[in-house]
């Protein structure tokens, strides 16, 4: 009768243990989708600072070209 006593208790911690891991498996996929969601923003985010840069980099005015290096002969 021990052995089937053991056996049983074994069986309860695991069924114990299986739930513990269901719930921390279901809170790190809660986690994974917030951090995903944040991910999207942020890359959205940077991808709307980009345009915004490149069309502060378009209303820029043309270089205006240095007159060449006049080397002295002196």
């Amino acid at each position: 009768m021990s052995r089937i006593d053991d056996l049983t208790e074994r069986v309860e911690r695991l069924l114990l243990r299986h739930e513990e891991l269901q719930r921390t498996q279901a809170l790190l996929q809660q986690q994974l989708a917030v951090t995903g969601h944040e991910r999207d923003s942020l890359k959205a985010r940077l991808a709307a600072a980009r345009a915004r840069i490149d069309a502060l980099i378009d209303k820029l005015p043309a270089p205006i070209e240095a007159p060449p290096n006049q080397a002295s002969d002196e």
